[in-house]
């Protein structure tokens, strides 16, 4: 990271959850981006990466359409709900990134992407921080209790653990845990 503190790449990863939406409000208004090189024609200033992750199609139905009646092969796909699901999704993502970026509007933030991956979120969140050489990954939380925790696992904590940059986790509208980010960027957010 160069550029006297100041972030150069930030990912905020959203799931359409208001605890996700807080984090990106709470990343908008309290990190310094790199401000674009005086003399530089091009967009080399630091951004925002809003990223949203969608579960594969048979994850996302929860459910398997099931054998074919009288002895039918059971691993068949049902191409039509395969492709009801993924349009499905795509307006669900859709919907969650305009609102996103309705924020960052409402903000009066521009230097913001989106991205969308399909996959596993952790696994998803930490490649796409690693492909971008982030500086820091932003998330929020939705604080399961133990028992949801063990069953279906915790983003925010897997990424803590694995991603490549510092992560910031944010609950509710404050932040939480910070693990890695630097000392002058951590004081002034904090």
């Amino acid at each position: 990271m160069s550029g006297g503190g100041r972030l150069g790449c930030v990912v905020v990863a959203v799931e359409g959850s208001e605890e996700s939406m807080n984090a990106l409000r709470w990343a908008l208004e309290n990190l310094l981006l790199r401000s674009p090189a005086p003399d530089s024609s091009s967009n080399s200033g630091g951004h925002f990466v809003i990223l949203h992750v969608q579960p594969p199609p048979n994850i996302a139905a929860g459910l398997n359409p099931g054998g074919i009646p009288f002895g039918g092969p059971s691993d068949v796909e049902v191409p039509a709900m395969t492709a009801a699901i993924e349009a499905h999704q795509r307006r669900i993502s859709e919907a969650i990134l305009t609102h996103a970026l309705q924020i960052c509007s409402d903000k009066s933030v521009k230097n913001v992407k989106t991205q969308v991956m399909v996959g596993d979120a952790k696994e998803k969140i930490c490649e796409a921080v690693k492909v971008l050489h982030a500086d820091l990954l932003v998330m929020g939380s939705r604080g399961f209790g133990p028992i949801k925790r063990m069953f279906l696992g915790s983003v925010s904590n897997y990424c803590t653990n694995n991603a490549t940059c510092a992560v910031t986790i944010v609950k509710g509208t404050s932040c939480q845990a910070i693990r890695g980010v630097p000392k002058d960027i951590a004081n002034d957010v904090l």
